[in-house]
């Protein structure tokens, strides 16, 4: 391996420190720069390989290598490296939870943020695929697909072989990947016919009132865990509003390293945000991968931001949001029904916010129920797990969450991410839909549905 360590010592015993991403720097794009620095994280990686059981890249790197004709990462093609770079969904596990030498450590391994960089040189270079621009474009498409009769019709075909084969053959969507239905009824049509509650009861870090960021997914998809997060939340005394306006969080754009359009993206959705927070809102969201936007992504693309810097501080996961109303004593407890067992899956933008199992602890507090956490990737990730040429590796990846939901034989399985929990739907032999946590915490308070 190239580049002994100076300080002779292996692996890194402090606290990781995540840089911010120089995506402005003109260095950040330039092609030769970034195949050196590639050549140097993947000879890093060879000599590790501790992320053997992630995501498919390192596979692919691992593979690479081995087949090369020296068995080392400088007999590699570097027009090989997209092929390592394309199976990176950046979920960062490999950052939070294998690699020994992220930052401080002196070699500054930071895998996620370097894939990052390389999807980002790709994009402005042209390299996007058309299929990929749409698939992310999540408001254009919602927009279109959730107009009444056409959501009808987008439904129908998408439950149709004969409408899987068109849409595989139109976008390289796998026949056999779940995709969502579309509601022309959406959360944010409905929520604002909803009366608010009184005066909100302020405790440690929240405020008791709370502005519903609904997210994509959230309204056009799923807003029945919008409004099930509004019944359990206004059940224990936190008033929900929305904001104004809400676009996208950016985070599929991230994804293809479209950093300019998730730069668009925050112009629109930070004031926004911030008008709720001088109000006096706190802000949720029932979707962890845009949480993880707002806490994480957008900080480190924009760290001088002050704007930025306070919806960091004021965005919360509803769990988090709860756990923390529970430690103040203002939680309520007056729960009516048992969930038995519980298989939960954890998502992984969900682990990356480094807020403990939140939403196993606010469930266990529900008397009859044993919450059984399997932390583990799902393979969904975005649009990873739709792709045609993407399908195979991410059911690998997640046949260990798979079986372990069909083994433990639970009253429910569930996860905070429910693009993760139609993942583990699709593989399983038999069994019913996947519940929501926020849909189990309204159940077992025995509130009724609307």
């Amino acid at each position: 391996m190239s580049g002994e360590l100076k300080s002779g010592r292996e692996g890194n015993l402090e606290a990781p420190t995540r840089h911010a991403l120089a995506w402005r720097d003109p260095q950040f794009y330039d092609g030769a720069a970034l195949d050196k620095e590639l050549e140097r994280v993947f000879d890093i990686c060879h000599g590790c390989r501790r992320c053997f059981n992630l995501c498919n890249s390192f596979p692919t790197l691992f593979d690479l290598v081995d087949e090369s004709k020296t068995g080392e990462v400088d007999a590699v093609d570097k027009k090989a490296y997209w092929q390592v770079v394309d199976q990176c969904y950046l979920c960062d596990m490999c950052y939070m939870t294998k690699c020994p030498y992220v930052p401080p450590h002196p070699w500054n391994v930071d895998f996620p943020h370097l894939m990052l960089r390389a999807k980002a040189v790709k994009n402005r270079g042209g390299g996007t695929r058309w299929r990929d621009r749409v698939l992310s474009s999540t408001d254009r498409v919602g927009a279109i697909a959730g107009i009444p009769v056409v959501a009808e019709v987008v439904n129908a075909v998408n439950k149709s072989s004969l409408g899987r084969k068109v849409l595989d053959a139109a976008l390289g969507v796998h026949p056999e990947a779940p995709v969502p239905e579309y509601r022309s009824n959406t959360l944010r049509k409905q929520l604002r016919r909803r009366p608010t509650p009184g005066v909100a009861q302020a405790a440690a870090t929240t405020r008791g009132k709370v502005a519903l960021f609904a997210t994509c997914y959230g309204n056009r998809n799923e807003p029945e865990i919008g409004l099930d997060l509004v019944r359990v939340f206004e059940h224990n005394g936190i008033e929900v509003a929305l904001t104004e306006r809400e676009r996208c969080c950016g985070m599929p754009k991230l994804e293809l390293g479209d950093l300019e359009a998730v730069a668009a993206l925050k112009e629109k959705n930070i004031p926004q945000l911030l008008a709720m927070i001088e109000r006096g809102y706190d802000i949720v969201a029932p979707i962890p991968s845009c949480v993880l936007m707002f806490k994480q992504e957008l900080p480190l693309m924009f760290p001088d931001d002050p704007d930025v810097a306070l919806v960091k501080q004021r965005i919360f996961d509803p769990f988090e949001y709860l756990a923390l109303r529970h430690k103040a004593g203002l939680m309520r407890t007056d729960f009516s029904r048992p969930l038995g067992k519980v298989s939960y899956h954890v998502a992984c933008h969900l682990r990356v916010q480094n807020l403990g199992l939140k939403t196993r602890d606010v469930l266990q507090l529900i008397p009859g129920t044993t919450v059984e956490p399997i932390e583990r990737c799902s393979g969904h990730d975005g649009t990873y797990g739709v792709k045609r040429e993407f399908r195979a590796a991410s059911m690998k990846i997640a046949k260990p969450v798979i079986q372990r939901a069909q083994s433990a034989a639970a009253d429910f399985y569930s996860s905070d991410c429910p693009m993760a929990g139609r993942q583990i739907e699709s593989g399983l032999e038999q069994g019913p839909p996947p519940t929501h946590p926020l849909t189990l915490l309204r159940i077992a308070y025995g509130l009724p549905e609307e």
